[in-house]
């Protein structure tokens, strides 16, 4: 007999042998036992946490000729023939190669049809994220106001991707990523029915691999087990299958990288490399790494938080003393931006190689946290007495600024305008005007200029008579043009009533002004 993968073969026939999703499965054996059924479910989730499993053991509960609270009895026929794959009424449906219009409109043909034996015809429709517009369209009406004896389950792990008509008509189930220490403990119960000798730390290891699925864990020890098979599954054993890197090497590399030891980082990354190691899954490991670092650094209560043991904890813990808690996020992102751009990659190892060399010059990056990285580094290197010239150099600097305060310079002369600065202040006005308070601003719009007799500065004149005090607003823009153009410049502001030389040309400023949108409030 050919072999049962052990997903496959300890899939949970029973309501009780679900684990991590006990909010679901109590609900549907309430509503079983309470008669309380509904006609439409939607189960969502991440791959591998038991929407598929959780809907075949509803189906065998709602047909079950002896169910017992809300648990199929799996003796009776209809619980065989559903085990069996052979009940006529459970009909199972990959949306991923059946999601055309025509697929729907068999159902909402054979739905017409009451079922021949048991109480329910269960549709089980899988990744039915991937139906096509049509093809919700015409299941909406089935789903709608299907026949007594209908249920339909739709399981999908992109729930966003569904119409909101089709969503409102079901009763949504969302199930939860399960816990390490849950698949841990059914990982440790399967390998005692199959007499495997393994070690505990190897498949909490693997069952963090699994990343919150159950059957990706399961997959992964079978995978395990195949390559050494007739022996005991040790970690070191798992770390090699799986292509993962011991937690011992991340602290040595956290270690080179805080000493800034380019040369050799790159050759303990060549060694992991030459043992075989997945590189993706090295970033991958080494950034939960980090982020187990800057918990233990941000507060100690995270200690039960991380799945670490106690002789690892404590290396973490003096490692969090090499650094802050801004540079140990700076590696993260570093690491997490390397992370997406591994995908795609064909030279993953260059990659790997420039983020790690990241790590150790931040002067190669302008980021914010490199920059605060850099200051870090210069401080430690002040008390450490490491720029002693530069100390000194600027101890002379300051006797210099000594010498000069005992013979201070003459203080600098500010011109007057002349007409070029005229011309400036004109071509900037409204660069300026931007630089006001928000009431100036909106009295300057459509301002127009002319210069005083005999160069003494700018005329402003407003483009009507607006409640503003005059020479306020005309303080107001001188200090702004000796701030801006550094000239004394006299602003004297009038309006059309009051303007004394209402005969003189005026300077236009339509063909100056900024044409970007402005918004008044």
């Amino acid at each position: 007999m050919s072999y049962t993968a052990l997903y496959r073969k300890f899939r949970p026939s029973e309501f009780s042998d679900v684990k991590g999703q006990e909010h679901i499965v109590t609900t549907l054996k309430n509503q079983i036992s309470a008669d309380r059924i509904g006609h439409a479910y939607l189960f969502c989730g991440t791959r591998g946490t038991g929407k598929t499993t959780i809907a075949k053991i509803f189906a065998r509960a709602v047909n079950c000729e002896h169910p017992v609270n809300g648990e199929p009895c799996g003796g009776c026929a209809s619980c065989r023939a559903i085990a069996a794959g052979t009940s006529m009424n459970v009909i199972e449906i990959d949306a991923a190669s059946n999601n055309g219009v025509d697929n729907i409109r068999e159902i909402r043909e054979e739905v017409a049809y009451s079922p021949t034996e048991g109480n329910y015809k269960v549709y089980i429709i899988d990744e039915v994220h991937m139906l096509s517009i049509g093809a919700f369209n015409a299941l909406l009406k089935t789903l709608e106001e299907p026949p007594s004896y209908v249920i339909f389950i739709l399981a999908t792990t992109e729930a966003h991707k569904i119409p909101i008509t089709i969503l409102s008509r079901c009763q949504r189930y969302d199930f939860h990523r399960i816990t390490t220490e849950t698949i841990a403990a059914r990982l440790q119960e399967l390998m005692e029915l199959e007499q495997v000798e393994v070690e505990a730390r190897a498949l909490t290891f693997v069952a963090k691999a699994g990343d919150g699925s159950m059957r990706d864990a399961l997959s992964l020890l079978d995978q395990c087990i195949a390559f050494y098979l007739g022996q005991k599954l040790t970690y070191d054993h798992v770390l090699e299958v799986l292509g993962a890197v011991d937690v011992e090497v991340f602290g040595d590399f956290f270690e080179k990288i805080c000493r800034q030891d380019v040369a050799g980082i790159v050759r303990k990354l060549e060694e992991i490399i030459l043992q075989g190691r997945e590189l993706s899954q090295f970033v991958t490991d080494f950034i939960w790494y980090l982020r187990n670092l800057l918990m233990l650094k941000s507060d100690q209560g995270m200690e039960e938080m991380l799945d670490v043991s106690s002789e690892h904890l404590l290396q973490m813990k003096e490692e969090t003393k090499l650094t802050d808690m801004n540079t140990l996020m700076r590696y993260i992102r570093v690491f997490s931006e390397l992370s997406g751009q591994l995908r795609y990659a064909t030279q993953k190892r260059v990659l790997v190689e420039i983020a790690l060399i990241k790590l150790c010059r931040p002067a190669m990056e302008q980021n914010y946290d490199s920059i605060l990285q850099r200051l870090a580094q210069l401080e430690q290197k002040l008390e450490s007495g490491r720029v002693t010239m530069a100390v000194q150099g600027a101890n002379q600097e300051d006797h210099s600024s000594d010498a000069q305060s005992m013979n201070p310079k003459p203080e600098k002369v500010i011109p007057s305008a002349l007409p070029e600065d005229l011309q400036l202040f004109i071509s900037r006005f409204q660069e300026l005007r931007k630089k006001t308070g928000n009431w100036s601003q909106f009295v300057l719009k459509g301002a127009q200029l002319r210069e005083l007799p005999e160069h003494a500065g700018v005329q402003v004149i407003l483009c009507k008579n607006h409640a503003v005090d005059e020479k306020e607003l005309a303080e107001e823009l001188e200090r702004l043009i000796l701030k801006e153009l550094n000239v004394k410049m006299k602003v004297q502001v009038c309006t059309p009533e009051n303007d004394f030389r209402p005969e003189e040309p005026m300077i236009d400023l339509s063909g100056l002004i900024d044409m970007k949108i402005e918004i008044d409030e």
